[in-house]
């Protein structure tokens, strides 16, 4: 089986090869810091965010949301005391949440007086109030659509300070929570008003312990944190430093260095490709140096043949014939196609050259080109042979695909082998048409078949000089095809021959030539 390669055109993109852009005089102090420094800054930054975060919450904020959750407890106490007013466990149920919750509770009606009182913490406020104060109360829940809330100072003298005498006071916050419900059913209905009583615990001895703790915290998770932080920049940094110390080699043109990774894969795979640029580049500027060589003697060839004749012709006596002046006329002629393909060249990989479509007939423009071919293959000996079907009509440029099929059958004819038959196919199908111009020489292995169309190579290595064109028609090929969007490629086996293609979309005028068009077949041989 054939080893194939094949390409799909694609428009190339102008902002692809466009350098980055310098570093800009403005750029503040952070944009110019290495990868380690910048994973340091980053690190403490946020070690700095999560230690504030945790004395925000844990002290400054700590009794903001304790009395916010003892707020809210209170109250989902005495919404259930009021929602089981009637139930037959009432007292039990209320005692029970008096013990659990060390609150007081107190059922009041809408004189003041008490109906239920359970608990009896210390300082509770409820047992201090008299009957016209929780009247009052009860008022102001009516007016408040169902509930009150009220807080009261307490001032204690702790009873170190009345064993000394000393007038020294500490105070106490109460919480008083009243929700109006009904007891009784129907007409019989009472309202009354559950009132629950809980303290507001100090926390000051709880602030000074987190206080000391957090303090504790943030030393050692500074400390711990410096010390992970140059850690893992160091590891991170180490390769990457490595690698742009490699790269400043690769950049004046050392090819032999070796970028090596570390133990990150982005790392390893930034080493891996870095490593695969180095190789690809190391094989350009060889060819590149085989190109000028190249170049260099097929331009001093037809220049050493033009000066030769012409001193002959200066020097001696009748030289000055006409067959001299051919000679040095198609010398000049040789030289000048070579130019012209340099700037052909040229001028398609820059993309200044751009085709001009046409409705174009193909396969008649083929015949044309076979029939050019007649005094090679008389003088020559070569069979070049023709196969077409029906006539095909593409949209192209004609001059740029003469100049397409010229490079293909002349690179051909270079390779034909000891039989020097070429074969020039056409065949239409799914709505394309395919050329091939195939050969029967020495081929091309699989390792050199990817860089055939490649700018600099070569893969006669002695460079063998053309019986025709000036070596340079598969880069030309390639460019042209390329700048229609056409689809190529090229099959070779070592001994057996190359098949190189191309395939391009029909006109839709296409189905009135199939109607007309016969089977053809053209031998010039």
């Amino acid at each position: 089986m054939r080893p194939w390669q094949s390409r799909k055109a694609r428009k190339a993109d102008p902002q692809e090869d466009r350098p980055a852009p310098a570093p800009q005089q403005g750029q503040n102090i952070f944009s110019r810091l290495g990868v380690r420094w910048k994973l340091v800054g980053s690190f403490a930054m946020f070690v700095a965010l999560l230690l504030m975060l945790l004395w925000l919450l844990q002290i400054v904020f700590l009794e903001s949301f304790y009395k916010t959750i003892k707020t809210n407890s209170i109250k989902n106490t005495a919404e259930q005391i009021a929602a089981g007013i009637n139930d037959e466990d009432f007292y039990a149920e209320v005692n029970r949440l008096t013990r659990q919750d060390l609150i007081c509770v107190h059922v009041i009606r809408e004189d003041g007086t008490a109906i239920l009182t359970s608990g009896n913490q210390p300082s509770c406020i409820l047992h201090m109030l008299l009957n016209d104060q929780t009247s009052l109360l009860f008022r102001q829940a009516e007016e408040n659509g169902g509930t009150v809330l009220e807080n009261y100072q307490l001032l204690e003298l702790s009873p170190a300070m009345q064993s000394k005498g000393t007038p020294q006071n500490a105070s106490t916050e109460q919480l008083l929570y009243g929700i109006l419900t009904a007891r009784g059913e129907g007409d019989a209905a009472e309202p009354v008003m559950v009132m629950v009583d809980a303290t507001i615990t100090p926390i000051n001895t709880t602030v000074d312990t987190l206080r000391a703790q957090l303090v504790i915290i943030t030393v050692i998770m500074t400390a711990f944190s410096v010390l992970l932080v140059l850690l893992l920049s160091s590891m991170i940094s180490r390769p990457i430093i490595r690698i742009t110390e490699s790269a400043k080699q690769l950049a004046t043109g050392d090819y032999d260095v070796h970028f090596t990774g570390g133990s990150y894969r982005e790392i390893t795979e930034l080493a891996d490709t870095l490593n695969y640029a180095g190789r690809e580049l190391s094989k350009v500027e060889h060819l590149r140096q085989e190109f000028i060589a190249n170049v260099s003697h097929d331009l001093r060839t037809p220049l050493t043949m033009i000066s030769g004749y012409a001193e002959v012709m200066r020097d001696l006596p009748g030289e000055n014939t006409p067959e001299n002046v051919q000679i040095i006329i198609d010398e000049a002629h040789r030289l000048t196609d070579l130019v012209n393909d340099l700037l052909d060249l040229s001028r398609l990989q820059s993309g200044a050259q751009t085709p001009n479509p046409e409705p174009l007939n193909l396969t008649e423009m083929i015949r044309g080109i076979m029939g050019r071919y007649a005094k090679l293959v008389l003088h020559d000996g070569y069979t070049i042979t023709l196969e077409a079907g029906q006539d095909a009509m593409v949209m192209a440029d004609r001059l740029r695909m003469t100049q397409v099929l010229y490079n293909l059958i002349n690179n051909a004819i270079n390779y034909a082998g000891e039989d020097r038959m070429v074969l020039v196919r056409q065949t239409v199908e799914h709505g394309a048409v395919k050329v091939e111009v195939i050969d029967h020489g020495e081929g091309i292995d699989a390792e050199n078949l990817p860089y055939v169309w490649d700018r600099y190579y070569k893969v006669d290595k002695n460079h063998r000089r053309s019986a025709v064109g000036a070596g340079l028609g598969l880069s030309i090929v390639k460019g042209v095809l390329e700048a229609h969007g056409a689809e190529y490629g090229v099959a070779s086996t070592v001994g057996r021959g190359s098949d190189f293609w191309f395939r391009l979309p029909l006109l839709e005028q296409q189905d009135a030539l199939s109607a007309q068009s016969e089977e053809n077949s053209f031998d010039f041989s």
